[in-house]
């Protein structure tokens, strides 16, 4: 971690609820740059609905969320409207993502999907798609983000796999795929929703040594929701711990483990290991 990074991310006191049920409530941290930061919890404790509130799914009920000292989301109160920006916009600021539920366009090659992603920073026109001439702005672009697509999947070990359907790919490589995806957007702060879903003990050491390595060949700050504990405590630089919506400790890795409400709460006093579920 960057010691004394500045403030990427900020949630002051987030609130979202649906309806009579409360399943953020007054939620409040901060993730600086370089960081890798950890967001656990038992079951319906309210972590993905977190990463909606950051990406725009959701709308805040309250409370407010910063990036890069921006505000992105903010929730009504007396005398000022609520303030939402859309996905896309907050995706194009720089914030991007990774599913529990993979999400890919299946029926296209392990390929075609970086390559899509990376079109997001191409700025030719139009009409230079349709001339196709050579030595003209698209043509180099297009010649960049191809190179930009197969560096990527060399990164994430899938240059193997670069033709295959990726509904055929096995799931652990569909995570990778779906890394690969939200890094060729550029991203300054990259939201993990579980990344080691579905991969064996050895998949997920190889996946923890990939993110340290993406934080810092990419210069990313990553935000994570995990189940697995030797991920989540291997890797993070600081966890926040919710339950049942609301925050119930901040700290390294070690103070987190070594926190009674924590242990009661989440890990279990014996093993440390995750109760299965989500929300």
């Amino acid at each position: 971690m960057k010691s004394g990074g500045k403030e990427v991310l900020k949630l002051e006191h987030a609130t979202k609820q649906f309806g009579g049920l409360t399943a953020v409530d007054d939620v409040t941290f901060t993730i600086r740059e370089g960081e890798i930061f950890g967001l656990i919890g038992p079951n319906g404790a309210g972590k993905t609905t977190i990463f909606n509130l950051i990406n725009g799914v959701y709308a805040l009920s309250g409370g407010k969320i910063l990036f890069d000292g921006k505000t992105i989301a903010e929730g009504a109160a007396e005398g000022r409207k609520a303030l939402q920006l859309k996905p896309f916009q907050i995706a194009q600021m720089g914030i991007t993502r990774t599913f529990q539920n993979i999400r890919l366009f299946k029926n296209l090659s392990v390929y075609d999907n970086v390559l899509i992603a990376c079109h997001r920073s191409a700025n030719y026109s139009l009409f230079e798609p349709l001339l196709r001439l050579k030595g003209t702005r698209f043509s180099k672009q297009e010649k960049a983000l191809k190179h930009k697509a197969e560096d990527l999947l060399d990164l994430m070990g899938l240059t193997f796999y670069r033709d295959v359907i990726s509904v055929n790919l096995p799931y652990g490589l569909q995570r990778k795929l779906e890394i690969a995806r939200a890094l060729a957007l550029d991203p300054k702060l990259l939201l993990l929703d579980e990344p080691a879903a579905g991969m064996n003990p050895e998949e997920t050491d190889s996946l923890m040594q990939m993110i340290r390595s993406i934080r810092d060949k990419f210069d990313l700050t990553v935000l994570i929701i995990e189940h697995h504990m030797d991920l989540i405590m291997g890797v993070c630089d600081r966890i926040h711990v919710l339950n049942f919506g609301k925050s119930l400790a901040e700290g390294t890795p070690s103070q987190v483990q070594s926190s009674p409400a924590v242990i009661e709460a989440y890990l279990g006093a014996q093993d440390g290991c995750v109760k299965e579920g989500e929300r």
